[in-house]
């Protein structure tokens, strides 16, 4: 298909995009073939003005009293999400939160695949998580050119996390997820993103115990 739009999005807009293709998927595995946008901000807890004008800057993808066709709103996703390329992810870090991410391996997405994992214990070196073979640190660069991964997920603890983006930004990697708290330095050209799993969910905590439970907070739009 076409592009829908040449213009730049939000930020914000950007970062939901994938929860708005993640749930549509579900919805055409239920068969449902039309919502919404009030019933899909009830699914996906994001308000349906926001919704709207998310989609808004995709051109007009659906109408009035109508709502939305599930099938079309998943071809304009997947499309700008490029969901016909397979992104290749190195995953760096093979204790227990890279173990559980390995063998989960983005199994409800077909284009995201971990092909390599990394870890500095020799008594790891050589296993496998889930037919990932689990590389030593030392062979990043030459794995990452052979495999042509530019993603990396980061499992490092935050005391050795520096150096080990280091050694992804000197292999190629140009887009990383941190599950280590700890801000790095990185490069203009290389995409960082952090998950504090911690911090969220003290923060969910917090709203839970301290508003009442017809308020709805949406920390994404925040």
């Amino acid at each position: 298909m076409e592009k829908t739009t040449d213009c730049k999005i939000p930020n914000a807009t950007a970062k939901r995009i994938p929860l708005y293709y993640r749930y549509l998927k579900m919805l055409e595995e239920s068969k449902v073939e039309r919502i919404k946008s009030k019933d899909f901000s009830q699914l996906i807890q994001v308000p349906s003005a926001t919704i709207r004008r998310d989609f808004s800057h995709f051109g007009e993808l659906g109408r009035s009293g109508y709502g939305y066709d599930v099938s079309y709103l998943i071809e304009v996703f997947s499309h700008i999400l490029n969901t016909q390329v397979e992104k290749r992810i190195a995953l760096i870090g093979a204790g227990n939160l890279g173990k559980a991410l390995g063998k989960n391996n983005f199994r409800r997405n077909e284009n995201l695949t971990i092909v390599a994992a990394f870890d500095s214990d020799p008594e790891l070196i050589g296993t496998k998580i889930n037919n990932v073979e689990i590389y030593s640190m030392d062979d990043l660069a030459s794995i990452v050119a052979k495999e042509g991964i530019t993603t990396a997920i980061s499992t490092v603890p935050s005391k050795h996390s520096q150096g080990a983006v280091d050694k992804m930004v000197e292999a190629g990697i140009t887009a990383i997820l941190n599950f280590s708290p700890g801000r790095v330095k990185v490069p203009k050209n290389v995409k960082i993103q952090y998950i504090d799993l911690t911090t969220e969910l003290q923060t969910l905590i917090y709203f839970d115990e301290n508003f009442s439970s017809n308020q709805q907070f949406n920390f994404a739009n925040s």
